[in-house]
């Protein structure tokens, strides 16, 4: 088995799937002789009859239908590592890393990832989720080479392009306060309900406060999908991004309590990278994919 030739297995496999020798022959670009001779000497390595010659037509023995399964495998995995060695060649990348943060309108980002990569196939997404400083600190660690998240505009490390803005609403479930939601509501009011926040993700988690009132009894969920399921249970309050909450704060499942005590904020969702790393050919095509989504925004 060790000295199985690829030849000879692309011979098989043409025979079998023309029926004859001349045909596999023509499609190979090989002469009759060759084809032949490479298919007679696979069967004499592995000590398996592998075609029925007795016929008008060639035909595959029950071993060499049996043998032709395994060895196509083989014959696309081999496909696959050539082309993947002709891409590192190129220089161009077989993987892209790329994190999206909690605050990203999924639609949206998974849009234009998607319009992007389905032209470049021979790149995979290695796609991650990561919640409030995850995305910044997988960028830094050098374990993303793009995140879609807020980020510090002043922050001489980073580079990024704006794309869109995403608001964050103060939101109760109905019934959820026992007093008129009407009313200029204050943190004070709100301490004594449990506010529901979003889990750091980060192995080195933020100090910053995010909406969160002090001395509050709170509860964490892993995203804004559970957060916001806690929320219409009534079970918690929270902000939530209002791409989300559309069509609960319209038909009353969500009720807004944004006001001058408990504001809203407005998030600007950014494609972030680091300025001091060199950028892969596939990376620098999706960097300026997303700056021309920019240019076309409304």
């Amino acid at each position: 088995m060790y000295d199985l030739k690829l030849h000879d297995l692309r011979c098989f496999d043409a025979v079998a799937s023309e029926g004859s020798f001349q045909a596999a022959a023509l499609v190979l670009n090989r002469t009759h002789p060759s084809v032949f001779a490479a298919v007679a000497r696979l069967e004499e390595q592995l000590g398996l009859t592998l075609l029925d010659r007795s016929g008008y037509r060639v035909s595959l023995t029950e071993q060499g239908r049996l043998f032709r399964s395994r060895a196509q495998l083989a014959l696309r995995e081999l496909g696959h590592l050539q082309d993947y060695a002709g891409q590192l060649a190129s220089g161009e990348e077989t993987v892209l890393r790329v994190v999206m943060g909690d605050v990203c309108p999924r639609p949206q980002i998974l849009g234009l990832l998607s319009r992007f990569f389905a032209e470049r196939t021979r790149t995979r997404l290695h796609l991650e989720y990561e919640a409030i400083s995850g995305p910044l600190e997988r960028l830094m660690d050098a374990e993303a080479d793009l995140i879609f998240h807020r980020a510090n505009p002043s922050d001489p490390r980073l580079e990024r392009i704006d794309l869109c803005q995403v608001n964050f609403v103060p939101v109760v479930a109905p019934g959820f306060l026992p007093f008129d939601d009407g009313r200029e509501i204050t943190p004070e009011a709100m301490r004594p309900f449990t506010q529901c926040v979003i889990r750091d993700t980060a192995r080195r988690p933020s100090t910053e406060n995010f909406f969160v009132i002090d001395g509050a009894h709170s509860c964490s969920t892993p995203d804004h999908m559970m957060k916001k399921e806690l929320i219409l249970h009534g079970l918690a309050w929270g902000h939530l991004p209002e791409w989300l909450i559309e069509d609960e704060l319209s038909d009353g499942r969500l009720i807004s309590i944004a006001g001058r005590h408990i504001p809203g904020r407005t998030e600007t969702v950014a494609a972030v990278r680091r300025r001091d790393r060199s950028q892969g050919p596939v990376a620098e095509a999706l960097w300026h994919y997303l700056q021309a989504q920019e240019r076309d925004a409304p």
